[in-house]
């Protein structure tokens, strides 16, 4: 299974290779060959890409013969909201996003995404309301984040 894993990671870096404002996020392989890829893009992803790239990768999939008589389905979505960041590459994307960051204590910490460093993230959060608020920025290690979400306001 991981070695399929790795092959179509490789099948959709080629894919990828003339579209690098697009990334793959990750590869599942779920059972009875349930293919499923989820992509980002820099500037997000929209439906018609994500078709143009099934289309893509099901077509490849298809010649190299890897499941006898097409026995394999293929779903190819974006990242999604409320789904953890799992690249260095989504973090950049959300700088000025509220996030809810758990940290490997699972301690939970809110606060809006300010900076993004190869080692670190710097947040802002405010505690407290009206004249009590007061707001700090925090900087947190990649090392001490368990999961981060982005937080949608309505």
């Amino acid at each position: 299974m991981e070695e399929r894993i790795l092959q179509i990671e490789a099948l959709i870096g080629q894919i990828l290779a003339e579209e690098p404002t697009y990334f793959l996020v990750s590869v599942k392989i779920k059972p009875a060959n349930n293919i499923k890829v989820f992509f980002d893009g820099d500037e997000g992803i929209s439906i018609e890409k994500c078709v143009k790239f099934n289309r893509a990768l099901y077509k490849i999939i298809e010649e190299k013969g890897w499941y006898p008589e097409g026995d394999f389905s293929l779903e190819i979505s974006s990242a999604g909201i409320g789904e953890p960041l799992l690249l260095h590459r989504q973090y950049l994307k959300n700088v000025g996003r509220d996030l809810e960051i758990i940290f490997t204590d699972d301690s939970v910490k809110i606060g809006t995404l300010m900076a993004v460093t190869a080692e670190d993230i710097l947040i802002q959060s405010t505690e407290g309301k009206g004249k009590k608020a007061v707001t700090q920025q925090l900087l947190i290690p990649f090392n001490n984040i368990k999961s981060t979400t982005v937080q949608i306001k309505f």
